[in-house]
């Protein structure tokens, strides 16, 4: 299975403080060395109510960065109710506001929407796939703490969905941080290529299998090895939930609403 990531705002991934200490999830085969509590909790979407704070915080991070793209964010889109996808959504610890979501669908009965705009490599295109979009996290500093810890969440349920590559799309400069995390193109000679559902932006699509960011993290040091492989986080609660029953008012009501609702 393979996992893809597009049509993210600018949030730098970060490195976390390590010495906060007093985390549950861990990659297989990994050990534990520490076990750290978080500010924050993050859990797949169960209710209307958490779906909600979902597309707020959605909203509001994409109206920062792309805020005409963002006027189409603004309520939840059909694939948010997909038995195919899951949502995830980061909640202070402290007040129950939404500090961070992303969504992760799967190719189980339906193609990716990465898959309207490119035709991945056969060697991708035959694996049982896996898409993370409609990342967005509050601004601030608290903000990049959550983008980290949902990358670490979705490289967790890969794991668990028996997921084999994750693929992502970034558009400039967000691709830079995937560089960092040794994601590599799949078209090197393409360069940037526009998104139907990402606005028509230009996106660079790269890719990681997932059984080799254990051993090549390790190789490299990479500064996230011990966060995510030698620690463990009780506040990540990622067991399989079931699909948010859908509103009537969130259905759409015409053809060009069912366009509008899948970019």
């Amino acid at each position: 299975m393979a996992a893809v990531m597009s049509s993210f705002p600018v949030s730098d991934i970060v490195i976390p403080d390590q010495s906060v200490t007093d985390i549950n999830l861990l990659p297989e085969g990994a050990s534990s060395s520490v076990v750290q509590r978080l500010p924050f909790t993050v859990r797949l979407v169960r209710t209307e109510e958490e779906l909600a704070k979902a597309v707020a915080v959605r909203h509001a991070a994409y109206a920062r960065h792309l805020p005409d793209f963002a006027e189409h964010l603004k309520q939840p889109e059909l694939s948010d109710f997909s038995s195919d996808a899951v949502v995830l959504l980061a909640e202070s610890r402290l007040d129950g506001s939404p500090l961070g979501t992303m969504r992760i669908q799967t190719n189980l009965n339906d193609g990716l929407p990465l898959e309207q705009s490119v035709h991945l490599p056969e060697w991708l295109s035959r694996r049982r796939l896996a898409e993370a979009v409609r990342l967005g996290v509050k601004d601030g500093v608290t903000g990049h703490l959550v983008k980290t810890v949902l990358f670490k969440a979705f490289y967790l349920h890969c794991m668990q969905s028996q997921v084999e590559w994750m693929v992502i799309a970034g558009r400039p400069p967000i691709d830079r941080q995937y560089k960092r995390l040794l994601f590599s193109d799949v078209y090197p000679e393409l360069g940037c290529v526009p998104l139907k559902h990402a606005g028509n932006l230009p996106h660079r699509v790269m890719s990681l299998k997932v059984a080799d960011v254990q051993p090549l993290w390790r190789a490299s040091q990479h500064p996230l090895y011990d966060f995510f492989f030698h620690t463990r986080h009780p506040d990540i609660e990622i067991a399989h939930a079931p699909v948010p029953t859908r509103h009537p008012q969130c259905m759409p009501r015409s053809a060009a609403e069912v366009q509008l609702a899948a970019l």
